[in-house]
């Protein structure tokens, strides 16, 4: 019976794409010998925060997601970052295939939050997978579902979110305010001649460490 295992072994942000995205290098085996016709996979993301330690300044910012360090033992909980999908052409043996992991400035979803609070090393990555295998001798189709407990972990490298993060917002992160919010800073930013946003903002949280 046919049967596949999956390796994340590498990631690196794709230098060509429209939106921040990283590429995920997968590679397939196919153990038993049988040959695949075709793979519709599906694969279920995780980041898993127990799996790494952090450093002073990641606590702070992780703050906003799990709370002080000494509640982490309950709070430091798996965070949802991404469902993707990828057809896989027919292979024998082994293969390899990019999946696609789209990357976003969104901070309200706490994926994202967590990805732009950790500063250096790797993010604890688990793919969960499934789909469906095409298999079959010539003149006849075998659909066999991939089986539910196949998954594997990689260590995402920081470097390589901020790298497809600088490619599309270099310097820059973008915050979503509410309407009745931005027109409050827009009328203070013309009412007091500010050249920009940033200088707004500034001149906001100076006045309110004075």
């Amino acid at each position: 019976m046919v049967d596949l295992t999956f390796t994340c072994v590498d990631a690196e942000a794709d230098r060509y794409a429209a939106t921040p995205l990283i590429q995920l290098h997968l590679r397939v085996e196919e153990t038993t010998g049988t040959p695949v016709h075709a793979l519709a996979l599906r694969c279920q993301i995780r980041i898993e925060p127990i799996r790494r330690r952090y450093n002073d300044e990641e606590a702070e910012g992780l703050a906003d997601l799990f709370g002080d360090r000494t509640r982490w033992g309950e709070t430091l909980k798996p965070i949802q970052l991404a469902f993707v999908t990828q057809m896989v052409p027919g292979f024998t043996g082994t293969t390899e295939v990019d999946l696609q992991l789209p990357c976003s400035y969104d901070f309200d979803v706490a994926a994202h939050k967590y990805l732009y609070a950790v500063r250096e090393g790797g993010v604890p990555l688990l793919l969960l997978f499934n789909g469906t295998i095409f298999t079959g001798s010539p003149g006849t189709l075998s659909i066999t579902p991939v089986a539910w407990q196949k998954e594997t972990t990689y260590q995402l490298p920081v470097a390589v979110w901020r790298a497809a993060m600088d490619q599309h917002f270099p310097g820059a992160a973008w915050m979503r305010l509410r309407q009745d919010t931005f027109d409050r800073l827009y009328r203070y930013r013309t009412r007091e001649a500010l050249p920009g946003w940033d200088d707004a903002i500034e001149r906001l949280l100076k006045e309110q460490q004075e």
